[in-house]
């Protein structure tokens, strides 16, 4: 399982990106949907709707190119944890899934502080 810094930037990137574009992976797009069965509306929707908590940087395992995540719900509530990185000034989603029950712990906490 990966495991998170956090990162100040990333909350205030958060907050200031209402509109993103997104770059979708083939095999990205299709994981996320075979094995978490999360639809990309669904995915997208973790960053459009601005209540996403943020992970941090990916520290572990070492990747080559930088990983971020993020925690947040849906708008029909689910609350999905997203793995993704940014090319080219948009969006790259790795991998999105239900966020597990440390997840949406977090995330509770998240949304009683704001």
């Amino acid at each position: 399982m990966a495991k998170f810094k956090f990162v100040e930037w990333l909350l205030l990137w958060l907050q200031e990106n209402s509109h993103l574009e997104f770059d979708w992976d083939e095999g990205n797009r299709a994981k996320s949907a075979s094995k978490h069965s999360v639809r990309t509306e669904e995915t997208e929707e973790v960053f459009v709707l601005g209540q996403a908590a943020p992970l941090g940087v990916q520290v572990s395992p070492h990747v080559d190119e930088e990983r971020l995540g993020i925690v947040g719900p849906t708008s029909g509530g689910r609350i999905l944890h997203v793995v993704f990185t940014l090319r080219d000034g948009k969006v790259r989603p790795i991998s999105a899934r239900p966020a597990h029950k440390k997840e949406r712990e977090l995330y509770d906490a998240y949304v009683r502080e704001i």
